[in-house]
C-alpha cells in the first residue's frame, strides 16, 4: 500500500509538474508576441514619419499644379502674343506688296487694252484710242477686287503712281508706253475676271469707248518692285 501510495504521489508530482512547465512555456510565447516599449515608440515614429511624408507629398502635389497652371497660362500668353505678331507680319508684308517695296510672283490676271482698229472717217480718231482714264479705270477696279500688285508694260505702279496722257502715249511715272497698254494684277483670277466681265461694267464700258480689251487668266505672274523715280 506504501508504494502503491508512493507511485499516486509521483504521479501527481509529474502531473503538476508537466502543466507547470507547460504554462510557462506558453506564457513565454505570449510574452515573445508582445512589444516592448521601445519597439512601440519606434512604431510610433514611423507612424509619424509616414503621416509626415503623405502631408509633405499632398503640399508639393498642389505646389505643382500652381506651378503648371502658371506655365499653362504662360504658354497661352506667349502663344496669342506670336499669332499677333505673326498677324501683324503678315500684315505688313500685304503692305509692303500694296505700296511696291519688295518684288512678287503669284497667279493673276492680264488686262490687255488697245486702240480700235477700225476708225470710221467721219469720226475722231480721238474717240478711237486709249486713254488714260481707261487706264485709271481698270488698275481702280482690280485693287478694289483685291489686287496685291499692279503693273502696266511690266513697271510696277504704287499708291502715289502718276499716270497722264502725252499725245498718244501715256506717262506711268515719267516712263513713256505706247499702246497697247498691258495691265497685269496678282491675285485670284476668278475674282477678277467675274467684276470687269459684269454686266454694264468696266469692260463694257470700255468697249463702248472703242477700246479692244483682251483679258487673260495667269496661273504666275512676277513683278520687281516699283522704282520711284526722280521728277
Amino acid at each position: 500500500m506504501k508504494i502503491r501510495g508512493k507511485h499516486v504521489i509521483y504521479s501527481l508530482i509529474l502531473l503538476i509538474t508537466g502543466f507547470m512547465l507547460s504554462f510557462s512555456y506558453q506564457f513565454t510565447k505570449q510574452e515573445e508576441r508582445v512589444p516592448t516599449n521601445g519597439e512601440w515608440k519606434r512604431e510610433d515614429q514611423l507612424r509619424s514619419r509616414i503621416l509626415s511624408i503623405q502631408k509633405e507629398n499632398r503640399e508639393l502635389l498642389e505646389q505643382l499644379q500652381e506651378k503648371h497652371q502658371v506655365v499653362n497660362e504662360k504658354e497661352e500668353k506667349i502663344a496669342k502674343q506670336e499669332k499677333q505678331s505673326y498677324n501683324l507680319v503678315e500684315e505688313v508684308k500685304k503692305l509692303r506688296k500694296v505700296v511696291g517695296q519688295i518684288p512678287v510672283k503669284g497667279k493673276g490676271i492680264v488686262v490687255t487694252l488697245e486702240d480700235s482698229s477700225y476708225i470710221p472717217d467721219s469720226q475722231d480718231p480721238n474717240d478711237y484710242i486709249v486713254h488714260e482714264a481707261h487706264v485709271r479705270m481698270v488698275i481702280h477696279e482690280l485693287y478694289v477686287t483685291g489686287a496685291e500688285a499692279v503693273a502696266i508694260n511690266g513697271q510696277r505702279i504704287s499708291h502715289k503712281t502718276n499716270i497722264n496722257c502725252v499725245g498718244p502715249v501715256i506717262n506711268v511715272d515719267g516712263v513713256k508706253h505706247p499702246a497697247p497698254f498691258v495691265i497685269s494684277a496678282i491675285g485670284d483670277p476668278d475674282v477678277f475676271w467675274n467684276s470687269l466681265n459684269l454686266t454694264e461694267n468696266i469692260t463694257d464700258q470700255l468697249v463702248n469707248d472703242g477700246v479692244e480689251v483682251r483679258l487673260e487668266k495667269e496661273s504666275s505672274i512676277e513683278m520687281p518692285p516699283f522704282i520711284e523715280r526722280e521728277g
